[in-house]
């Protein structure tokens, strides 16, 4: 990490299309202004983390009521089928 002292209204360009200014400086707080193009995605910190949490959160809820998705699980044995045979006398028996 590269640390700068700045005073205020003092810039840093970053690459050749990013500002950042010093606008004001109140005891414990710094204000700083951004200068870069539309395409640059310019976020808080602790926005970013709220997103990955919120993400992180959203996936395992996904996992967690998916349905099984592959082959099927494997089937119970079949029972053998019983075959009944007739007993002496009765109408079935030759």
């Amino acid at each position: 990490m590269l640390v700068l002292t700045r005073k205020a209204d003092q810039t840093i360009r970053i690459g050749g299309e990013i500002e950042v200014t010093v606008v004001s400086i109140d005891r414990d707080q710094v204000k700083i202004g951004i200068s870069a193009p539309q395409d640059v995605r310019i976020l808080r910190q602790e926005i970013v983390d709220e997103i990955q949490a919120a993400n992180r959160d959203a996936a395992r809820e996904a996992c967690a009521s998916a349905t099984h998705v592959g082959p099927p699980p494997p089937r119970a044995p079949e029972m053998a089928t019983m075959t009944r045979t007739a007993e002496p006398g009765s109408a079935h028996s030759s």
